[in-house]
């Protein structure tokens, strides 16, 4: 069975944001059959619009198999808990290293003050629970083979996914795009600079020719050689 790998693009007005735009994300739909999986859930607020966009892909939250969490960041996780609540069968995976931010047993590496104060009455982390801790360089059968890249620097347990059929990287908040650029992470965003550049050399083992970045969306122009400059600057530092 085929594995198809959709970008869904999420929006929600954020307050305090400049010119008071919207925040637009990129989760990914792992669809195989009647199996599906989705990579990260959005901020919280934007429930309303990941329904509308899985039902439009011919999905709904009951038919969700599984989600994998990338990494701990508020706009990834936001919406868990409450898709726990709708279906408590999907099987939740991630990095033992941000498991327990994720689980709610310690307080978020970054809270992003005025993320939580917007959208606080939307997010919860109660109930929320990792089945099953990923490694790096374990092959996840889920609709489809995946490889797990363990990517620390944005945050400890940061995950990549490459899925080695369609020679795709899910990148999570690895990399960004901006315009036509392919960009290294946050670095705002990211406490520990070197480390996330010394996990995008790691990804130049790979045959990558086409980027889902969780801010910027798709990236498939010369792939390889815009990782292979932007890990570069591990050598620079």
């Amino acid at each position: 069975m085929k594995t198809k790998l959709t970008a869904l693009s999420l929006s929600v007005p954020v307050p305090g944001m400049p010119g008071g735009g919207l925040w637009t994300i990129t989760p990914t739909l792992i669809s195989s059959g009647d199996t599906h999986y989705l990579v990260d859930t959005g901020m919280p607020g934007m429930m309303e619009d990941l329904v509308a966009q899985l039902s439009s892909n011919g999905v709904s939250l009951e038919m969700l198999t599984g989600i994998i969490i990338t990494h701990q960041d508020i706009d990834h996780i936001g919406n868990l808990s409450r898709i726990l609540e709708i279906n408590s069968r999907i099987k939740v995976f991630a990095h033992s290293d941000d498991a327990p931010y994720i689980e709610g047993k310690i307080p978020l590496l970054k809270p992003l003050p005025k993320m939580i104060e917007a959208f606080g009455a939307n997010f919860s982390r109660n109930g929320n629970r990792i089945d099953h801790s990923v490694a790096d360089g374990e092959q996840l059968d889920v609709a489809g083979r995946f490889i797990v890249i363990h990517t620390p620097g944005h945050t400890a347990g940061h995950i990549s996914l490459y899925h080695p059929d369609s020679k795709t990287l899910i990148a999570g908040d690895a990399m960004v795009v901006r315009g036509d650029q392919l960009l290294g992470p946050n670095e705002a965003q990211t406490p520990d600079l070197p480390e996330a550049y010394r996990s995008l050399a790691k990804l130049t083992s790979y045959d990558i020719q086409k980027i889902i970045c969780f801010h910027g969306g798709i990236f498939d122009t010369d792939a390889n050689q815009w990782i292979s400059k932007l890990a570069s600057h591990v050598e620079d530092d």
